[in-house]
Order: structure tokens, then C-alpha cells, then sequence
């Protein structure tokens, strides 16, 4: 079908974006909103769910109120077909992504059909549209109307090379694997990675696959494969972070852009920061950590979706007390999956900080943080690297595994304590991050890193010029769009 295509001729460039409506997913893509409506020459709408854009408004006003000063980027929403008091937590994901795929696509397709203007206000026709891998069943919605698509996927390079090789792997005899197998023994069928790759760093429903047509594991992979049927791929990272892995998808996806870290590219480009909260951030951390001496605290996040169970959360506290050190730890409402996280803080406030919600760019920057320990999302990942910080990493499901892996071996700037958080090895593992030799070696690893990342997003790095030519790409696409 081609009926918005033919209404689009000779429109002014408009490009629409639309994330998965997850707080990782929107922390990725609206910075590259930002930079691309900072750019000038096209017209920027970026689409959220009704219930995002409301938290995203509540929670995040200034962005809000600094965008609305750019002519040229604005923002949308439809509804995610679930009712307001619907949790949307990591335990309802398949029915939030069932309900978009059946309820939410029509909106999105009576919004290209009415021109991308859900209001009506003079703006032009899409011409062109990223859309979050994690939801091809709209880039192929749009695509049926003739608009081009790029797909963005928000995670690691790494991790989508290892869900596209993971037919190679069933063939191979490496998937599945015996539950009682040395998850310590390499794989040797996903290619430049057979160095550093094991079973312990697959992707979390690789373990858990006990035969071929698991029916997680062909999800994943199809997923991974359905970017493939757009006219590019975006990745948040650089040839300084994964270039072998890169090379590898150039030789599936003859068009791919590396443009990341995009949080170090957007401030390069406009001399400021995106911030995108769904929840309320006590900026009071930051007062907190004024007040400590210099690399003296160990930040503790778990991301926005991980859960805990009660004796995890009880190791980790125990681990962070006995260490020694002060720390500043993001306990969310949920994050303990039994209830409310419930802890004895006499004798402890002194060096010890406790928030629901905290502005972790500016935490991962502050002079006084030492190490972060993280789940090891792409996005979290990221932000440390390009920081400059070291990790001490647990990741808790899903491509995190291979995250941890990226920081541990082939990067060398932090620890990776996978699949143990006992208070002993807690302990352990602070320390080493923020005492004597190891410490000191990981922070002169974790400062070069941060001085390469500074390097490829700023004039002439690779990753500035990727963006460019991505932003050359979608007027390009734009054009034939609008003349078809």
C-alpha cells in the first residue's frame, strides 16, 4: 500500500520515532531525537504511549520544556491498549508487548494516515521512521504504507550477534546445553567472539532452553532477524566499544549505523544533557555525595526493571556494609520482589544513602563515586564508560549477561561476579574495585576507555560520522518517500 507515500510529495522531511515503552528503551532514543531536531534540516515527532508521555511530563518537565523551545521536535502518544492502573513492571512485559501488537498498532496506523498530525497542526506527513527492534510489527505497518524504516536496537552490538548466531548454535551442538554443564566451557560458533564467550555469558533464556524450539529462544531469535526487512540498523555504541562485533552484522546488514554512546554524542553536539525519568529522581543524592571525599563511594543500581528476591537484597546490603565503604544505593519501590526492603541503618548514616530514584548520569560523573555496581543494561553500561567509572557488574537477565562479559574480559574496566551475590564475594568485590593495585589498574583502563568514547562521538570520530550519515540516509529516504 502506498497511500501516505503519495500524499507525501515533495513534504518537508519528517521523521518519527518510536521507542519501546520502557525506561531503557526511551533513555536511548530520545537522545538521538535530540541531536537530529539539534541538526536542523528535518522535523523530529517523537511518538511514546499515553501512559509514558504522562510520567515522562510529570517526571521530566525541564526536557520537556527545552524542547518546546525547538520548533522542529515534538511529541506524541497512542495508547498502549492497558487500562491506566495496569503495572507495567518487568513481570507484565509480555502483556504490555502483546497488547501493543493488538491493540496499539491500529493507532499507530491511523496516525501516519492522518499525516503523523494527531492534532492537526500543519505539520507534514512522515516520511520516515525509526522504530525500537523490539516492535517490528510496527516498522511493518508503516513499511505497508510505503513509509522507509530504520530499526534501532537499543542493546549491545554483542548481544544481537549472539541471538543472530543462535540457530548457528543449535546447529552446532552448543544449544541447549545439560543443566548441570561447565557453564565455564567457551563457545566456539559465534564468530569473534570465541575468545572470550561462554555459556554463563549467553543471554539468560539460552540457559534456561532445554531443547531447539524453545519458544523464548526462537522468539529472541526471530526478533533479531526481523530488523533485517528495514532499510538500516542503529546501534548506541561505537567502533571504540565493539568494532570486531560490527564488522561481523555489516557483513547481514549492508547498512548499519554506529552512533553511540548517544548521551556523550547528544552533549557533544548541543552542550547538553537528556534527561527522560519515568520516575521521580531525588536529586538530594547528589547534595549527599557533595559532602564525601573524593572516589570514596560505591553507586549502587540495579536499573529500572530488575527484581530481587528478600535473601538477594539482604546479601548485597550485608556485602556493601561489611566492605567498609560508603555507598549510595537506588532501592526502587519494587525492586525486592518480596515486598518492602526493610534494612537497620543505626550507626550507618553517616556513610550510607538509600533513594528510590536517582539522576544516574550526573551520579556516574560526580568526583565522589569510586565504582558502580550495576546490572549491566546497555544503557547503564554505557553511561559508566563513558564516565569513566569502573563497574563491579550483576546482571540479571537477558542480554546483561553479555554486557558483563564486554566490561570484565574484553574491555577490562570492572569485575564481573555473575550469577553469585553472596555477602562474602559482595565484599570481595567492592573492595577489590576501590582498593590497592586492581583498583588503580581498573581506573586507568576505565580512563582510557572514557577518553576514546569522548574521541569517536566528537568532530571527525566514528561515531559523529556515522551520525551524520545517518542524518544524510533519512533526508535521502525522506526525498524518495516523498516522490514515490
Amino acid at each position: 500500500m502506498m497511500e501516505v507515500a503519495k500524499e507525501n510529495m515533495r513534504q518537508p522531511a519528517h521523521l518519527l520515532i518510536f521507542p519501546a515503552p520502557l525506561q531503557g528503551h526511551i533513555n536511548a532514543m530520545l537522545p538521538l531525537a535530540d541531536a537530529l531536531s539539534f541538526a536542523g534540516s528535518l522535523r523530529v515527532t517523537f511518538l511514546n504511549t499515553d501512559h509514558n508521555h504522562r510520567l515522562l511530563s510529570f517526571f521530566s518537565p525541564s526536557q520537556y520544556s527545552r524542547f518546546s523551545l525547538r520548533p522542529n521536535l515534538r511529541f506524541l502518544s497512542i495508547p498502549d491498549g492497558l487500562s491506566d492502573d495496569k503495572p507495567r513492571s518487568a513481570y507484565q512485559l509480555t502483556e504490555l508487548f502483546h497488547s501493543l501488537r493488538t491493540h496499539s498498532v491500529d493507532s499507530f496506523r491511523a496516525l501516519l494516515l492522518a499525516g503523523g498530525n494527531k492534532d492537526r497542526d500543519g505539520w507534514p506527513p512522515v516520511t520516515c521512521i525509526i522504530v525500537d527492534g523490539l516492535m517490528p510489527y510496527f516498522m511493518d505497518e508503516a513499511q505497508a504504507l510505503g513509509i522507509p524504516v530504520l530499526a534501532f536496537r537499543t542493546i549491545s552490538a554483542s548481544s544481537l550477534w549472539v541471538y543472530l548466531q543462535i540457530p548457528q548454535m543449535i546447529e552446532a551442538g552448543e544449544l541447549p546445553f545439560p543443566a548441570d554443564a561447565d557453564l565455564d566451557e567457551h563457545i566456539k560458533s559465534v564468530p569473534a567472539m570465541e575468545g572470550f564467550l561462554r555459556r554463563r555469558d549467553l543471554p539468560s533464556m539460552c540457559r534456561k532452553a532445554t531443547k531447539a524450539d524453545d519458544k523464548e529462544l526462537q522468539l529472541f531469535t526471530n526478533f533479531a532477524a526481523s530488523s533485517t526487512r528495514s532499510k538500516g540498523l542503529i546501534f548506541n555504541t561505537s567502533d571504540s566499544l565493539e568494532a570486531p562485533i560490527l564488522s561481523q552484522i555489516d557483513s547481514i546488514f549492508p547498512t548499519t549505523y554506529a552512533v553511540g554512546p548517544l548521551h556523550a554524542l547528544v552533549e557533544s553536539i548541543t552542550s547538553s544533557s537528556v534527561s527522560a525519568s519515568l520516575l521521580a529522581e531525588d536529586r538530594s543524592a547528589l547534595n549527599w555525595l557533595d559532602a564525601q571525599p573524593y572516589r570514596s563511594v560505591v553507586y549502587v543500581s540495579f536499573g529500572s526493571l530488575a527484581r530481587l528476591t528478600h535473601e538477594e537484597f539482604l546479601e548485597f546490603w550485608h556485602g556493601f556494609v561489611n566492605s567498609g565503604h560508603r555507598f549510595l544505593w537506588v532501592v526502587r519501590p519494587d525492586l525486592v520482589a518480596e515486598g518492602t526492603a526493610a534494612v537497620e541503618m543505626a550507626g550507618l548514616e553517616e556513610r550510607v544513602r538509600l533513594v528510590a530514584w536517582a539522576p544516574q548520569e550526573a551520579v556516574l560523573r560526580h568526583r565522589a563515586v569510586g565504582c558502580f555496581i550495576t546490572h549491566s543494561g546497555w544503557n547503564s553500561t554505557l553511561e559508566s564508560a563513558a564516565a569513566g567509572v569502573p563497574m563491579v557488574c550483576w546482571p540479571w537477565a537477558w542480554d546483561q549477561l553479555v554486557n558483563s562479559r564486554l566490561v570484565g574480559e574484553v574491555w577490562k574496566v570492572g569485575l564481573d561476579m555473575k550469577d553469585v551475590c553472596k555477602r562474602e564475594m559482595v565484599e570481595s568485590m567492592v573492595r577489590a574495585a576501590m582498593e590497592g593495585e586492581k583498583a588503580e589498574e581498573l581506573r586507568r583502563k576505565a580512563t582510557d576507555l572514557a577518553v576514546e568514547i569522548r574521541r569517536s562521538v566528537g568532530e571527525g570520530g566514528d561515531a559523529r560520522l556515522d551520525f551524520e550519515r545517518l542524518l544524510r540516509d533519512i533526508l535521502s529516504l525522506s526525498l524518495c518517500a516523498s516522490i514515490a
